[in-house]
């Protein structure tokens, strides 16, 4: 019998931490905690009745579209990351992630099931598994979790949080800078904040183990993370025009995308690589993208606040200061 002492099972210790960001990053995550239940989504559906047949379609597909990159993210996405843990606590911050992303998924349901009948649920649905261009998207990525390397798994998933979301969270945040579905857009800007976190803290430890590598290593994952990209926003692109083509907003949501894409470029530590900024997005949109709790009233309507205080998401001066 092999003796315990020869292989003991290490207990975690969350007052022994080598990477000081761990500890920063669960405390954010867990001062964010937030369940979709505490959010009144019943207050929007005045509005919902006056939105067009066209806008409610758009609407059900990029939420449909959303659940999907939601579903992979915790299901297979977190999970293949796990492989190259550098600590315990690392494990546990990517525990706290995963669970989260079911969150997110779940939320939507809960906004589907406010606003929509079931046989629309099940259309939505049934969109998701049938267009090419979430498909491709969420099978591109898949198949890195599965097949790639540890640092090309993390690159993946920056691009999903980091970007590839972006092309759905565009319109509840022009619905809220346009004073309707407050609510509905108030789950979103709480995935919003979860997400800027998790693609901020997956790019660190991308970034550690980059700058490990020999040059030329550095130089091939760097052009493979950039052809990736191209890959995916020349689909985001087609994806986009797909969903918003008939409300006439795909060029404003493109613009939203390069400059998503360029921050997934930037938490991995590389220059950006379109020209556009804040500056050249919707300041409607780029208002809503605010993390900051909402004044609701505890007892009637339930912001992102409610029961946290105010929370911020990190900005890249909280990971800086501990490199």
């Amino acid at each position: 019998m092999t003796s315990f002492n020869e292989h003991p099972y290490i207990a975690i210790n969350w007052n022994d931490i080598e990477d000081m960001i761990d500890k920063l990053t669960w405390e954010k995550l867990t001062e964010q905690f937030w369940l979709d239940t505490r959010i009144p989504l019943s207050n929007d559906l005045d509005t919902w009745r006056t939105l067009t047949n066209i806008e409610k379609d758009m609407i059900g597909k990029v939420f449909g579209g959303l659940t999907l990159l939601d579903t992979l993210q915790s299901q297979d996405g977190i999970q293949s990351l796990k492989a190259a843990i550098r600590t315990q606590h690392e494990e546990a911050v990517y525990n706290n992630i995963q669970f989260m992303e079911s969150v997110h998924a779940k939320s939507y349901s809960s906004i589907f099931s406010t606003l929509n009948t079931p046989k629309e649920i099940d259309k939505i649905f049934a969109w998701t598994r049938e267009n090419e261009y979430i498909q491709h998207k969420a099978n591109r990525i898949h198949d890195i979790y599965e097949t790639g390397s540890d640092l090309e798994k993390k690159v993946a998933s920056v691009f999903l949080e980091s970007f590839l979301f972006y092309s759905g969270f565009y319109a509840p945040l022009w619905y809220l800078g346009n004073g309707k579905m407050p609510n509905v857009a108030e789950i979103i800007k709480l995935i919003i904040r979860d997400e800027s976190v998790h693609g901020t803290y997956i790019g660190y430890k991308f970034q550690i183990a980059y700058n490990q590598l020999p040059s030329q290593e550095q130089e091939d994952i760097k052009n493979w993370a950039f052809n990736l990209l191209f890959e995916l926003y020349e689909n985001e692109t087609k994806y986009t025009e797909f969903i918003y083509d008939d409300l006439g907003w795909t060029e404003d949501v493109k613009v939203f995308l390069r400059y998503n894409a360029n921050k997934a470029l930037q938490n991995l530590g590389f220059d950006p690589l379109f020209p556009d900024t804040a500056d050249d997005v919707d300041p409607i949109v780029m208002n809503g993208i605010s993390t900051g709790t909402s004044n609701h009233d505890f007892f009637s309507q339930v912001g992102n606040g409610y029961l946290l205080g105010e929370v911020e998401a990190m900005s890249d001066d909280d990971y800086s200061k501990w490199d």
